[in-house]
């Protein structure tokens, strides 16, 4: 067991589901593993020091159903807090977010602002994020090419916290990276003006054109740290939508070995923002 006084590492997004069977069919396709089950992800962690993670019900094979992030955090509640998607065109979304935040294990909503079309004053999203508030649960918002979009919502509700998911910008799930990986870097820098958006430093690593350690990555990296100030910025490894293009030990170890940050700027990075923004830690 680690000790009260050493940091945790906290993976900030990882995803675990079952194959595809009739018994639990898939929507759709999720690049990675046919299955990656909790005790697989655990496993993943425990090897390389992760303590935890923000478990996120994968969209794109489960949609609004997160009856599977919910079982694997009951094999282990000590690692993962969970976060599922939801639907701003539902009609009872107040219900279905406070049903869903009074859930023991929950941290946290998402919401995929490129499933829909929308304006900052789209009903169903300004109900998610009014209902966030109130619950003072964070919300999740995977905004990549949309970036304009989450500004505007994130400006007409203040009192929400807002989490940008995987560095605000489009990632690759194969390899090669695209040749300009950081083009929309300037709306994602634009988005710290808001004190009530965080970022989450996601799959950053897919981004590289260059191996591991990914050396191509720390400058526009060190702009959004500077932005936003490492206390509004949380790593993870968006495992295992990363798993064409490095591995999940590469993912976590690049962290730990670059000379950008110093010991406490990664006990802020991997770890400190996360728990103070989901209000969770492992084991807590």
């Amino acid at each position: 067991m680690k000790m009260a006084t050493q940091t945790l590492s906290i993976d900030c997004q990882v995803h675990s589901y079952l194959r595809n069977t009739p018994e639990r069919p898939w929507r759709g396709h999720l690049e990675g593993p046919d299955e990656v089950t909790g005790d697989d992800m655990v496993a993943a962690m425990d090897a390389v020091g992760v303590d935890g993670a923000i478990l996120i019900s994968p969209f794109s094979l489960y949609g609004y159903d997160a009856s599977y992030a919910l079982e694997v955090y009951s094999q282990h509640p000590d690692k993962f807090g969970v976060v599922r998607p939801f639907d701003p065109e539902s009609a009872t979304i107040e219900d279905d977010v406070a049903e869903w935040t009074s859930t023991t294990g929950v941290v946290g909503v998402r919401v995929m602002l490129g499933a829909i079309e929308a304006e900052p004053d789209h009903p169903g999203l300004n109900r998610i994020f009014a209902a966030c508030a109130k619950a003072g649960v964070p919300a999740n918002v995977m905004a990549a090419g949309k970036l304009p979009l989450m500004k505007g919502l994130a400006s007409r509700n203040p009192d929400t916290q807002f989490i940008v998911d995987h560095v605000g910008l489009a990632q690759p799930f194969v390899p090669p990276a695209p040749p300009e990986p950081f083009a929309d870097l300037p709306n994602v820098i634009g988005l710290a003006e808001l004190d009530n958006v965080v970022i989450k430093i996601s799959g950053a690593c897919t981004l590289s054109h260059e191996p591991f350690p990914y050396p191509d990555i720390w400058e526009p990296l060190g702009r959004i740290f500077d932005a936003y100030g490492l206390e509004r910025c949380m790593w993870g490894t968006d495992w295992t939508r990363a798993v064409r293009l490095l591995t999940f030990e590469q993912g976590v170890e690049a962290f730990r070995v670059t000379d950008k940050l110093s010991d406490s700027d990664r006990a802020v990075l991997m770890g400190g923002t996360l728990s103070r923004i989901y209000k969770w830690s492992p084991g807590a």
